[in-house]
Parts: C-alpha cells; sequence; structure tokens
C-alpha cells in the first residue's frame, strides 16, 4: 500500500489531524467553487443575463441527477476508512474495486436518465421557456461526460477515505486550471476554436473531469497500488457491495431528496423571472466559498471518526467533536462579517446588470447570518457519517428541508407576499433545526454502537 500521504487518525493529535487533513481538502473545496465560478463569470460577463440564468437554472437540475448515486462516493469513503483504521489490506482493495464498479454502472443509468428527462423537468420547475435551449444544451452535454466526474469524485472518495486528501487536490487543480483556460476559449471562439456559448461552458467542464479521471486512475492502479487487475479482486466483492448499497443508499437517497427540495425551492425562484433566477444562481455560488470550510471540516471528521470506531477508540470522537466545532465557529463568522458588509462587491464580479446585482445584495445579507450555523450543521453531521449512521442524517437532512425550508419558503413568499425576500428568509432560518438535532443525536452517544468493520470480522468467523 502506498503510504507516503495516508494519515492513521487513531493517533496522535486530534486537533492536528483535523488542520493537516481538512485544509487540502478545504484548498479542493476552493478550487472546485473556483471551477464553478469561473463558468457562472464568463457566462455573466460576456453571454448575457438570459445565459446566466439558464445556466444557474442548470445547476439544481445537474445536482438533482449527480445526488442519485453521491451515496456511493459517501459509502466509499466510510467503508475505505474502516478497512484502513483495521490494517485489512485486503478488505481495502476488494472495497475500492467494488465501489468503482458500482460508480461507473450507476452513473451510466443516471445519465441516461438524465438526457431522457430533462424536458419534463424543466417544466415541472417552472422554468421560463426562454431559457429552455441554452438550459437544455448545458445538460445535455454536462450529463454525456458524467461517468468522468464520477470516477474522478469516487477516487477521491476512496484517497480521503486512506487519510490522503493532498493527491485528489492536484488533479481538481490540473482541472481547474483546464477549465479555467478552456472556457473563453470555446465560449468566445478563437482561431480554429468556433464560439461555442453556453455550450462552451459545458465542454470545458466534461474535457476538464476526464483529465482529473484519467490521472486519478494511472495513480490508484499503478503508483499507489490501492487498486489492482488481479481478477480474483477486480470482480465485484457481493458482501462489500451490499455494505455499499446498505450505507449509501440512505445516503444518496437523502441527497436525492435534498436535490429534490432544492428543485422545488427552485421553481419558487422560477416563477420570478429571469433577473431572480440569476440573482439567486449567484448568491449560492458566493455561499460555496462560505461553506467551505465546514464542508472540508465535515469530510474530515467523517475520516476521523470512521478510523477511530474501527480502531475501536470511541473516546476520541468527543476531541473530534470539539475542535472540529472550534474551527467552524471560527473561520465561518469571518465569512459572514466578509459577505454581510460588502455584498455587492462579491454580485458584481460576475454581473454588470444592476438589477441583478440589487437581488443578489439583498440574498446575501439575510442569508450570511445563518453562516455560522449552517457550518455548524455540517460540522456536526460529519459524526453520524462517519459512524456510518446515514439513516440519522437522511431523516435530519429531510427534516430541515421538507419539514421547515420549504413550507416555510411557500409561506412566506407566497402566502405572506415577501415575493423572493420570503425564499431568502427561510433558507437562512431553517439550518437552526438541523443543527438542533444533530446536536441531539451526538449528545445520545448512538454513534459509539457504530462498528461495521468489527462486524464484518464477527460475521467472518462466525461469531
Amino acid at each position: 500500500m502506498h503510504k507516503d500521504r495516508a494519515r492513521d487518525f487513531s493517533e496522535g493529535s486530534i486537533l492536528k489531524h483535523l488542520i493537516a487533513f481538512s485544509w487540502p481538502m478545504f484548498f479542493g473545496n476552493f478550487l472546485q467553487a473556483l471551477y464553478n465560478t469561473v463558468d457562472t463569470f464568463w457566462v455573466g460577463r460576456f453571454l448575457g443575463t438570459e445565459a446566466l440564468a439558464a445556466v444557474s437554472a442548470s445547476f439544481p437540475i445537474v445536482f438533482f441527477l449527480v445526488s442519485l448515486i453521491i451515496g456511493v462516493g459517501i459509502a466509499t469513503t466510510i467503508l475505505v476508512s474502516q478497512y484502513y483504521g483495521a490494517k485489512d489490506e485486503q478488505g481495502l482493495k476488494r472495497a475500492i474495486n467494488t465501489s468503482l464498479f458500482l460508480m461507473t454502472v450507476s452513473a451510466l443509468v443516471v445519465t441516461a436518465i438524465g438526457i431522457l428527462f430533462y424536458k419534463p423537468i424543466f417544466k415541472l420547475v417552472h422554468l421560463p421557456e426562454s431559457l429552455w435551449a441554452d438550459a437544455g444544451t448545458y445538460l445535455v452535454i454536462f450529463l454525456s461526460g458524467l461517468v468522468l466526474t464520477f470516477l474522478y469524485n469516487g477516487l477521491s472518495a476512496i484517497m480521503r477515505g486512506f487519510g490522503d486528501s493532498l493527491t485528489p487536490l492536484y488533479f481538481l487543480a490540473i482541472a481547474t486550471v483546464i477549465n479555467i483556460i478552456l472556457d473563453p476559449l470555446f465560449i468566445l471562439g478563437v482561431g480554429p476554436i468556433p464560439k461555442m456559448g453556453v455550450a462552451g461552458v459545458a465542454w470545458a467542464t466534461v474535457l476538464a473531469q476526464g483529465v482529473s479521471a484519467v490521472l486519478g486512475m494511472v495513480y490508484l492502479f499503478r503508483k499507489a497500488k490501492l487498486a489492482t487487475w488481479d481478477r480474483s479482486l477486480l470482480r465485484p466483492d457481493r458482501r462489500i457491495m451490499k455494505q455499499l448499497i446498505a450505507i449509501g443508499a440512505p445516503a444518496g437517497a437523502q441527497q436525492a431528496l435534498v436535490s429534490m427540495a432544492m428543485l422545488f425551492l427552485s421553481g419558487l425562484v422560477n416563477k420570478h423571472g429571469e433577473i431572480v433566477v440569476a440573482a439567486y444562481g449567484l448568491g449560492g455560488r458566493i455561499d460555496q466559498f462560505a461553506f467551505m470550510p465546514a464542508m472540508s471540516v465535515s469530510l474530515a471528521v467523517s475520516a476521523l471518526v470512521g478510523q477511530n470506531l474501527g480502531a475501536e477508540k470511541p473516546e476520541r470522537v468527543k476531541e473530534i467533536f470539539r475542535y472540529s466545532n472550534i474551527l467552524t465557529i471560527l473561520i465561518a463568522s469571518i465569512a459572514t462579517i466578509a459577505i454581510f458588509f460588502f455584498p455587492d462587491l462579491w454580485v458584481r464580479i460576475f454581473t454588470p446588470d444592476l438589477q441583478v446585482r440589487e437581488m443578489g445584495s439583498t440574498y446575501l445579507k439575510i442569508v450570511s447570518l445563518s453562516y455560522v450555523v449552517f457550518s455548524l450543521m455540517f460540522s456536526t453531521g460529519g459524526i453520524s457519517r462517519g459512524a456510518g449512521d446515514t439513516l440519522i442524517t437522511m431523516a435530519i437532512t429531510l427534516l430541515s428541508l421538507w419539514g421547515i425550508r420549504l413550507p416555510l419558503a411557500k409561506v412566506l413568499s407566497e402566502t405572506l407576499g415577501l415575493g423572493p425576500t420570503g425564499i431568502f428568509l427561510a433558507i437562512a432560518i431553517s439550518p437552526v433545526f438541523g443543527l438542533a438535532l444533530n446536536l441531539i443525536y451526538y449528545y445520545s452517544g448512538r454513534w459509539k454502537t457504530r462498528n461495521l468493520v468489527k462486524r464484518n470480522v464477527q460475521s467472518d468467523t462466525g461469531n
């Protein structure tokens, strides 16, 4: 096994592990956000508000389709981290090969579904017909490269599981640079390259993700030697497949239902026209940067919890909980100050349209007040995910979105007549409930009983 970048989280300082594991993922998330934001920048600046609204409206639909297989990646990190913590190298290789197989098959199925049914989805979310052509072009091209996108994400999930968050960062950096270079070339057309407009954004994304996927596969099979072409290990392992599905299905269902909630929320937004659609999309892009630290810490928490439960050291989880929350509060507070007091500074980077800037600033001033609570919801949720208790995670997330955010958004925006402002307020209020439920789960101590690898060993020995 390649050990240069792997980390054993069951020994040593929790705070050092959190920081060392989180910072590459933070920069990775930064690059991912930059990757997506560059697309928004070029479209907003050079293709106009209508094209910006079309691409912005496509993102929730892309997230919905992609979410159907996100659970496989989450399950992969959990299983890999626990096999690594248990020092089971053969089990680790079987888990890796099986997850790659499942990821590829799932991505192909989702691609077919998306290409066949994107128009009914447009209609379902009340997307203005003036945006259908550009949004449809973007979606079809993006979905055609979905296998490459998910191979990269699956490889990143594997590497995170054995404590290497640095290597995926390198691959993502390469993809980001490629995307930054290709976007203007494909959108505007240079020399022999034709002007492709919105289609150019999608093609740049697909090609950049393809390079990352190829590099990840080469690394995993040749350099790290964590995957193998050995026939005895190359075939999907039935028991591990069942575990991936058992852990990933709730997580995948959670992501699908989350994205479905976002689709319905987009439907409420879309009713207010192109200006609000564009502003909402820009606000979401800026939110990504505010949430990046918490998302990074949350992934680190899951990996640390997984390894320590696999190594039968549940007492270290309390330190993980404490230090992760301290880091999250400090960084999220800085993001709140920077965005709440200077919203237009961020929005005008993407568009010269004064109406879009005004509406985008309204969004940011409201939603930024909830950044600390949002961030704590992410970091505390990492405990249940690391323990493999994804049913609990799913229930909490769905209650926050379907039980609080969506009904509240509809009541505030339509019943009380607050319009887009009511939707923004609902987004800001809903994470309070999610955080409260995550804290109740943690203090209940249920996570202490979760050790999937130990169960596997007992099953194999007949105990």
